[in-house]
């Protein structure tokens, strides 16, 4: 299908995520995001994953040994984050929601704990650093998420963070949502 939620949320962590940073995938989900943060912080620097579901961290860590990589992986909720980093020490956290795919499609994230870890991320963040979400909905997991996290997003302070929510006006379904957030 060419450009993607996926390849939008990569284009915007390379801008921004330099050599030695502190990075910060909340939902590692296949390790992919996981992989792309430690390739950009390079040994200098440093990636904590998280996920809930053991097969997640599993895949996260197979992927990061086949490319030589290293990680803090920890099989936690991504609202437990800030036991883990200091506020405003995070130069980017990344969030995929939803399901993992290919995996129990009984479980997925729900907006009690995405909207807190949302909210953590944010205190994690420091000045010029970055979020991005990337929201999956629909089918077994519904709209309730979506459409809380849609709602809490207009509700952060905007004299301390840009919100920017894409729309894919002409894609048939559920398209993921992007979603891309600064702290100022």
């Amino acid at each position: 299908m060419g450009y993607n939620t996926l390849s939008m949320a990569h284009d915007f962590i390379k801008r921004y995520v330099k050599a030695g940073g502190l990075c910060i995938d909340a939902t590692a989900g296949r390790g992919r995001d996981t992989a792309l943060l430690c390739e950009l912080v390079g040994a200098e620097g440093t990636v904590l994953a998280f996920d809930v579901q053991p097969s997640a961290i599993e895949q996260t860590k197979m992927l990061l040994d086949e490319r030589g990589l290293c990680a803090q992986v920890i099989q936690d909720s991504h609202a437990n984050m800030e036991q883990y980093a200091q506020p405003e020490s995070a130069d980017c956290i990344v969030f995929n929601f939803g399901r993992l795919p290919g995996g129990d499609p009984e479980i997925f994230t729900t907006e009690h704990s995405s909207i807190p870890a949302i909210a953590t991320g944010l205190r994690l963040l420091k000045r010029g650093g970055i979020m991005s979400l990337s929201i999956y909905y629909g089918g077994a997991n519904g709209y309730a998420e979506r459409d809380a996290i849609l709602a809490y997003l207009r509700t952060i302070d905007d004299k301390q963070f840009s919100v920017l929510v894409g729309d894919w006006a002409n894609r048939a379904g559920d398209p993921p949502i992007p979603v891309f957030i600064w702290k100022e």
